[in-house]
């Protein structure tokens, strides 16, 4: 047959590429290994029209073709990660069509709530399975590296909120709140007045209900509102985890209307993935075509150079920059050890699409952040065109020395 041709030929080329722990079974008995060694992953095809997304092994096409239960995959899900992009790696060439591709997206307040929908209000009781007791969904902060996930995560909002020098009865807005742990934090521990604000009604829905809960509630308020339509006047501003919904064509207005917003002497922490690709490109192989298509539609990275660029022409100057990918990389490597960890408790809330979509989706970014493919830098800025005064000579101040 013409299809078996082109599959021995492909088996053979990514033999002689790299001997990989893989075996491949087709839905006639048929098995093919990769290589002398026991086999760490084992991939099912049940039917003959699955063979076009192996002989075209692009990130997007496996990672589709699973998803859809084109074909079934066992093993560990980081063995499976590391093997779909071998088979990519050995295949394809990472330049045009299947490298990191720009892509251009329009973001009205309609798209962007749309989008910020669908990824976060899978559940809540799907989030609480897999992130820690605060539900923080961001990049956690390692101080040693051996922290436990809950520990982590309170370390990074105590350093985001050190780094814009947080002080009691000063008021602060949390653009993308979440479930609301920053502000609680920040009004628990700092005695600030917060404002946190969501497009998730199921963010805002238990946001509401920690603060009430936290006796905060004439110390937080949580708002459904996007940032374009925030008014008025902080002292502070963070934003964790949410500039990368805005779109690389509106990051100047974004920054704007936080200069806007910011009080003469205040402090921003902007917190976010970016790209490292040097032309805003996505992560390669079709990693970013398959994360658009099925988690994070109309999503867009920058490059930090671009950050930088567009804070300085919407007003705000950099004034402390830090690179976590690594411990973004440790973060979502915990994320989908949790998962793994309550699979069946996972299955039991979502569909079975849902739950295969995630579970390469946070093993497939733990790979990405380790690979440099992606980061995360935190970003502390202030007002343009302002005096410096004020503001400490050092960086000891972060860190309480």
């Amino acid at each position: 047959m013409f299809w078996e041709k082109k599959l021995n030929a492909w088996v053979e080329n990514v033999r002689n590429a790299s001997a990989l722990p893989l075996r491949l079974v087709l839905w006639n008995g048929q098995q093919y290994d990769f290589s002398q060694e026991a086999p760490e992953v084992t991939l099912k095809v049940p039917q003959a029209s699955a063979i076009t997304s192996l002989l075209n092994p692009s990130l997007a096409n496996l990672g589709e073709a699973y998803v859809e239960g084109k074909i079934e995959v066992e093993g560990a899900v980081k063995n499976i990660i590391s093997v779909a992009n071998a088979l990519a790696s050995n295949t394809l060439k990472a330049e045009g069509k299947l490298g990191r591709m720009v892509r251009s997206v329009t973001h009205t307040k309609k798209k962007d709530a749309e989008a910020i929908q669908y990824h976060y209000d899978v559940s809540n009781d799907f989030y609480k399975l897999f992130l820690d007791e605060h539900m923080v969904y961001s990049c956690a902060y390692f101080e040693n590296g051996d922290e436990d996930l809950a520990t982590a995560q309170i370390k990074k909002i105590d350093h985001i909120l050190n780094k814009i020098q947080l002080k009691p009865g000063q008021t602060l807005l949390d653009i993308g709140c979440g479930w609301g742990a920053l502000v609680i934090r920040a009004a628990q521990k700092f005695g600030a007045k917060c404002v946190g604000i969501t497009l998730s009604q199921n963010q805002y829905a238990l946001a509401k209900e920690r603060v009430e809960r936290a006796g905060l509630a004439g110390q937080v308020e949580i708002r459904l509102q996007d940032y374009r339509d925030v008014t008025g006047t902080f002292d502070r501003i963070t934003s964790v985890g949410m500039f990368e919904h805005v779109g690389i064509k509106n990051l100047p207005l974004y920054f704007k209307q936080i200069s806007n917003l910011l009080a003469d002497g205040g402090m921003v922490m902007n917190h976010g993935i970016t790209t490292t690709d040097i032309d805003n490109g996505e992560s390669p192989y079709g990693a970013g075509e398959f994360i658009d298509k099925y988690v994070f539609p109309a999503g867009e990275l920058p490059h930090i150079s671009v950050v930088l660029k567009t804070m300085q022409e919407g007003g705000l100057e950099a004034f402390d920059v830090e690179n976590l990918r690594r411990h973004y990389a440790k973060t979502c490597s915990m994320w989908a050890d949790n998962f793994e960890a309550n699979t069946e408790a996972i299955r039991k809330v979502t569909d079975e699409k849902h739950y295969r979509i995630w579970r390469v989706y946070l093993a497939g970014s733990a790979y990405g952040f380790e690979r440099d493919w992606i980061s995360l830098y935190q970003v502390v800025c202030t007002k343009t065109n302002t005096s410096a005064q004020g503001l400490p000579w050092s960086r000891n101040y972060i860190y309480g020395q």
